[in-house]
């Protein structure tokens, strides 16, 4: 790996996989044959780690610093506008996690999930096409070889031995049972 936008790319990958599963979740609560509150629970649980304390933590705490540093601004620039779309999402996890507890609402469910798929969606496109390029363009290559490595621990630390797998697993699964 080149750069460190590519690691954080391929995750992208992976978040955007598990939205098309959340996504088709959220389109058969209103069906006959609705999804077990269980699976949703583990979607969410999947955004959770992955995307946010995994991924986000990343960026937050490795990537975007490194960015400022590469005179790329936070406040009033694009790395403020990416912090606060982390909180929205994180808002919206919040709002899913409460639906899904007794009394379970799925409608607010439908309503939290479907914005969480919109904002991440459109904040995955601005990264790739906005911060990453300029990432590319302006950390320095020994800064990027830090970065790659600094993410590697970063996912050990946050996830643990195993996780990674097992959350793609559980994809793979809901895959096969939504998707297909």
């Amino acid at each position: 790996m080149h750069f460190a936008s590519e690691a954080l790319r391929k995750e992208h990958y992976s978040i955007l996989f598990a939205l098309r599963i959340l996504e088709q979740m959220v389109s058969q609560l209103r069906t006959h044959s609705p999804p077990e509150i269980q699976e949703l629970r583990d979607m969410v649980g999947f955004l959770k780690t992955f995307a946010d304390r995994c991924h986000h933590g990343k960026e937050e705490g490795h990537y975007f610093p490194a960015l400022e540093k590469a005179g790329v601004p936070n406040q009033g620039g694009p790395i403020g506008q990416m912090l606060l779309e982390h909180e929205q999402g994180r808002a919206f996890l919040a709002r899913m996690t409460t639906a899904l507890d007794s009394p379970y609402r799925p409608t607010e469910v439908a309503v939290a999930a479907n914005g969480y798929i919109d904002l991440l969606r459109a904040h995955i496109e601005k990264e790739t096409q906005v911060l990453f390029r300029m990432g590319d363009a302006r950390i320095p290559m020994d800064e990027q070889t830090r970065l790659v490595d600094a993410f590697e621990d970063f996912e050990e630390e946050v996830m643990g031995n195993g996780v990674h797998e097992a959350l793609h697993a559980m994809l793979d699964t809901y895959e096969k049972k939504y998707l297909e």
